[in-house]
């Protein structure tokens, strides 16, 4: 089916595209096969996300001889607009608007296949199985290895020498590689200015994602008159990488799927006029961008950033190939500061909990384990109601307010590794979690994270944890289902195994 659709995107662009001019379509330097994106998308009134295209001859730069893979489509350089304006509904504090310029790039249409995958590495992690569904379930490195052994395997210059810790992209190679996260935001966008690239609150007939809340679904659980777009299907699972119709430039399922990771570090934005950006020089976590299959809609908006450690894997994970349209200069050096203490030391316990779901598994862990506890506790209680406290928390979700707190941990430096728990409360974590992490340096540290959940796992508060405990070791979650039953005494335990965390003998 993919390569059907690669055939009819050859063949029906261009088509589409004729009545631009040559200049507007930048085919000047793109192969006769590939489609190629139209400045003509983006509304004349908004100068400032129009394509100019970034003259690929200059000084230190020269054209690619290597032929551009199947399915592989040209965007244009531009400058656009980077990150969220502070009215877009359910933004991060982390997507501060700036203005970016990019230069040409090729970025495959799709995500990358398991079947490609398997190609290269004669393995396929994914836990969704299928020859045209996104690998998921792999690492940061496992994808800048696998860009390197398929640049090999076609003869191409790697992207990427790795260096233990240390990840060098040769810009003047003409391998595969991640794109960056200015590359991927503005293939994404294909130069809108709204949360989502359909122009539309996104609906779940239009991308893969947990349907059942869409796009302001967390203001309008009691008027849902009021949504642009109505509660949808909740497939649970990944799609096949060529399902719903691409965006203006030819690129499928950039919202929803699976999140797709990205050469950056995470970090604050350089807000000033950037071009090329590649993100921090250092840091502990990478980005991923585009949300997954078990993201609410607010998770698949185009500026929002996900972030976790380059070693970690998980099932609405994977990727999407580009590869440099010209030869750039020089190396981009991307060192990871260690985190890792190896040391599981002094436990203490530290929850949030609402209905008490979270508490009975955080007192399960403590008849296990023998640690310190500590409940989280605002100075004023969110309701008992469970319509007033819809009301409170998402409030505070959306505003991310820092409920101050009624408690404290008197000593946090004799602690080594934090057992950290919580409510899936909207595919994060309760505000008070987030003043937790605020209040303590948590370097050198590990948090191991658990939460109880109605369906959604750990839906998007890893990346919270993540952005908020930057320095911290995470390691190995548990997500139970509400209460978790009689099994959850033995989920516990395994978990705590898992994580090599000693049990009371």
């Amino acid at each position: 089916m993919k390569r059907i659709v690669s055939v009819l995107l050859a063949v029906i662009l261009p088509l589409a595209l004729a009545s631009c001019s040559e200049e507007d379509m930048g085919s000047s330097s793109a192969p006769a096969q590939t489609p190629v994106p139209a400045s003509s998308a983006v509304s004349s009134d908004e100068p400032e996300t129009t394509p100019e295209p970034v003259n690929s001859s200059e000084a230190e730069e020269q054209e690619m001889d290597v032929p551009v893979p199947e399915n592989f489509v040209l965007i244009t350089g531009g400058t656009f607009d980077m990150g969220s304006p502070d009215t877009e509904p359910w933004r991060g504090q982390d997507e501060a608007p700036h203005t970016v310029t990019v230069s040409d790039f090729y970025m495959d249409a799709f995500e990358l296949t398991q079947e490609e995958y398997q190609s290269v590495t004669g393995e396929n992690p994914s836990n969704f199985v299928g020859e045209n569904l996104p690998v998921e379930n792999i690492s940061w490195l496992d994808a800048v290895s696998y860009c390197n052994a398929r640049s090999q395997q076609e003869g191409l210059t790697p992207a990427y020498e790795v260096e233990g810790e240390t990840v060098t992209w040769n810009r003047a190679a003409n391998g595969y590689r991640l794109p960056t996260e200015a590359e991927w935001e503005y293939a994404c966008r294909a130069g809108t200015v709204t949360p989502f690239n359909t122009e539309t609150s996104i609906s779940a007939e239009k991308s893969n994602y947990w349907g059942s809340y869409p796009y302001l679904i967390e203001d309008n659980y009691f008027s849902q008159g009021n949504l642009e777009t109505k509660p949808g299907i909740y497939r649970e699972s990944t799609v096949e990488v060529d399902s719903f119709a691409p965006n203006a430039w030819g690129l499928y399922n950039m919202h929803g799927n699976v999140g797709e990771w990205v050469w950056d570090f995470y970090g604050a934005y350089d807000t000033s006029a950037q071009t090329d950006p590649t993100g921090p020089a250092s840091g502990t976590r990478r980005v991923y961008r585009g949300g997954g299959w078990n993201d609410f809609a607010k998770n698949l908006r185009s500026a929002y950033r996900a972030a976790a450690p380059a070693a970690s894997a998980s099932f609405n994970i994977g990727i999407r190939l580009v590869r440099s349209a010209s030869a750039g200069s020089g190396n981009v050096e991307g060192i990871t500061m260690q985190t890792n203490t190896n040391k599981v030391g002094k436990v203490l316990i530290a929850y949030f909990s609402w209905g008490g779901n979270t508490r009975g598994i955080a007192e399960e862990i403590q008849s296990q384990t023998g640690a310190d506890l500590f409940e989280i506790t605002p100075v004023t209680p969110y309701s008992s109601d469970y319509n007033t406290v819809l009301d409170e928390a998402q409030g505070d979700q959306n505003a991310q307010a820092r409920p101050e707190l009624a408690n404290h941990v008197e000593d946090m430096g004799q602690y080594d590794t934090i057992i950290l728990g919580y409510p899936n409360w909207w595919a994060s974590i309760p505000m008070p979690v987030a003043t937790f992490l605020e209040e303590y340096d948590f370097a050198g540290k590990t948090i191991v994270p658990f939460c109880s959940h109605g369906g959604g796992r750990f839906g998007q508060s890893l990346t919270a944890i993540a952005k908020l405990a930057p320095d911290a070791e995470m390691r190995e979650g548990l997500a139970i289902n509400y209460s978790g039953g009689s099994g959850m005494p033995d989920d516990v335990s395994k978990w705590l195994d898992q994580n090599k965390i000693k049990v009371n003998e």
